[in-house]
């Protein structure tokens, strides 16, 4: 669903076009620069916005910045330069960026970026700009989570906490392909249509609802095998209560910081498996990387995962996209989308 917004490992040395930190900042216009080897220079046409990139500025994230400092792990667009070495992309290709590096090495949010050539992707002709720009960051987290990690399979049952964020969205898509079933988790009662027009099965809302016993009734009392979570915190002992028998808990995210309770009894004696997961693990490593892409393009062509953009925004309001993703009312991706200049 499309609406549009109210109004409102180097390469430190080569800002995005955008960045009024770089030391070559001069009234407003900055050096373009040049791919090195292994390097490819996208004029970029949408950028996709992650929770990561507010953690990041806001000093929340795992990585600290390096100043000066750009921001950004996913953008689409077309290849304007290739480095030395880099071989199967040419110039003029349409591509998205695979987040498979640091925003301290790679910062793709701008006008025009650098990216290292393995992470860049000849996207699906089917898709726009402000579709390709929303792929990889959703789809290969859940991707990593629920197939690579938890290996979801038809039949379980798959709780699904923080459903309307674009991971959320994704994994609901990732557990329909698998023939499994998604028990989408939202904090009220106002995104359950959404939800279920999303393809949620079912919808918790976890302020509301006791979440342990709606999932034992819905799963038949043996609870959700597969359970994916980006929140942890207090809530956490709830999905541990909420699991089934040997389930699989991946924890994606920490959006609540809250020291989490556990019932260490509850985990021993169910013989639960709680593990942490990040993105990264699958986009660093060559073979689970390509095995991701593969999967998700696979998905891609036979309309089985399909991304959803929220809101769009242009990219003189990038400002006020990223206060818009920090209200938390989107059922989806925000995109900033960049002139054609």
């Amino acid at each position: 669903m499309h609406r549009q917004a109210p109004p409102g490992r180097q390469a430190h040395h080569r800002p995005s076009l955008t960045s009024r930190h770089s030391p070559y900042f001069d009234g407003g216009r900055v050096a373009l620069p040049e791919p090195g080897p292994g390097e490819v220079l996208i004029r970029t046409r949408a950028l996709g916005l992650n929770r990561a990139e507010s953690m990041f500025r806001l000093g929340q994230y795992g990585i600290d910045p390096v100043f000066p400092s750009g921001i950004g792990y996913e953008a689409a667009g077309v290849i304007e330069a290739l480095g030395d070495g880099v071989s199967g992309l040419s110039v003029g290709d349409a591509v998205s960026v695979v987040p498979s590096f640091t925003m301290t090495d790679y910062p793709v949010h701008g006008e025009a970026v650098l990216a290292p050539a393995h992470a860049v992707v000849v996207h699906p002709e089917r898709l726009s700009f402000e579709e390709a720009a929303s792929v990889w960051m959703q789809f290969i987290t859940a991707y990593g989570g629920l197939v690579d990690l938890a290996g979801v399979r038809a039949g379980d049952a798959v709780l699904i906490s923080a459903a309307s964020s674009s991971v959320g969205l994704a994994a609901i898509q990732i557990t329909h392909k698998a023939g499994a079933r998604a028990i989408a988790l939202t904090r009220t009662d106002a995104k359950r249509r959404r939800l279920l027009d999303a393809g949620a099965d079912e919808v918790v809302a976890t302020a509301e609802e006791d979440v342990a016993a709606r999932v034992r009734e819905l799963t038949g009392g043996e609870g959700a095998r597969v359970v994916f979570d980006p929140v942890g915190g207090t809530a956490l002992a709830h999905l541990v209560t909420a699991a089934a028998h040997e389930a699989h808990i991946v924890l994606y995210g920490v959006l609540d910081r809250t020291p989490a309770p556990l019932n260490v009894g509850e985990v021993l004696f169910k013989h639960l498996t709680i593990r942490g997961f990040e993105l990264f693990e699958i986009t660093t490593d060559d073979r689970r990387r390509a095995e991701a892409v593969a999967f998700v393009t696979d998905g891609l062509a036979k309309g089985e995962l399909t991304p959803t953009v929220d809101a769009t925004f242009p990219l003189e309001d990038i400002a006020e996209a990223h206060r818009y993703l920090e209200a938390g009312g989107q059922v989806g991706k925000i995109i900033v989308t960049v002139p054609n200049s």
